[in-house]
């Protein structure tokens, strides 16, 4: 019987320990690679990850429930048919157990379509940065409708909500901003609600802008200016008459001469949709007298 020699014994030895030792060090380095390289963020989709806006609002589930009923009971009762808890079930089906930053139209579809209903001829009222006192107004004017004054705007109005992919499927902690992630439950369900308000609009309507902020009054990035005067439909809607209100206590800082408002006139006029504008609509400036009876405007008879 033959023996190996040494250098035989040592070449082994060294196959050995380099087939053990060769892996555990590309181990060790990719470990290294995913535990220390920089910049690593969390995913939007994480679990842990808080949101600047507001959370789910508690109580959401009744509060929902209670303004649908409310709705079709006391608001508009020809509506008192409507399913409120099917209204729930489409909501919570189109937001619950999901990423806030991946909710769809497609999710809101079923629930839009349910609880859409007939807005009357020349009675919708749009409004951009006016929104106390629009609803002010239409509170003590019946002849008129915003968004807000809708099912869909009514039950939504002034709450927040967001669902997670964890249970119980809602955050009531925090929910996104639209400047976080577009397609966050809020923004999608209330972009999607103006579309069909505007949609729906016919004869005259009325939309009620700001001429006393530092910004212009008509702006193309809101949704006024983005959604619904593109949706208004120029075989329903003849005319757009601009009420732009000036706050009796502060400067006005545009008139109906002004240059936004020349954008927005232009902007309807391509579409086939006549204008007007009256500066300080005198129902609404009556109603700003309640708060300052006293001003020089609020003794003026006209």
């Amino acid at each position: 019987m033959s023996f190996p020699n040494s250098s035989s014994r040592t070449r082994k030895h060294k196959l050995i320990l380099s087939g053990v030792v060769v892996p555990l060090v590309i181990l060790l380095v990719i470990v290294l690679l995913v535990v220390l390289i920089p910049g690593r963020k969390k995913s939007p989709t994480s679990e842990g990850l808080e949101w600047k806006g507001k959370g789910t609002d508690e109580y959401f589930h009744e509060i929902i429930l209670g303004r649908c009923y409310n709705y079709i009971a006391t608001i508009n009762s020809e509506l008192r048919d409507t399913d409120c808890l099917k209204i729930w079930k489409l909501l919570q089906n189109a937001f619950m157990y999901k990423d806030p930053c991946s909710v769809t139209e497609e999710d809101y579809k079923p629930l839009m379509e349910f609880a859409r209903h007939p807005i009357p001829c020349n009675k919708s009222l749009f409004w951009s940065k006016t929104n106390d006192l629009v609803h002010r107004y239409t509170k003590a004017n019946r002849d008129f409708l915003t968004l807000e004054d809708t099912l869909l705007g009514y039950i939504a109005d002034g709450i927040s909500w967001c669902g997670k992919p964890s249970s119980p499927g809602v955050n009531y902690k925090s929910c996104p901003k639209w400047t976080e992630c577009e397609n966050n439950p809020s923004t999608i369900y209330w972009k999607m609600a103006s579309k069909m308000f505007a949609e729906a609009a016919c004869g005259t309507v009325q939309v009620m802008l700001n001429g006393s902020t530092e910004a212009d009054a008509f702006r193309s990035n809101s949704i006024f200016g983005s959604i619904e005067i593109f949706n208004l439909n120029p075989d329903k809607v003849s005319k757009v008459h601009i009420w732009l209100m000036h706050d009796i206590d502060r400067p006005q800082s545009e008139s109906c001469t002004g240059h936004s408002v020349a954008k927005l006139k232009e902007i309807l006029e391509s579409r086939r949709i006549s204008v007007s504008c009256e500066d300080n609509y005198r129902p609404v400036q009556l109603l700003q007298c309640t708060n300052n009876p006293n001003h020089n405007t609020c003794r003026i008879c006209s």
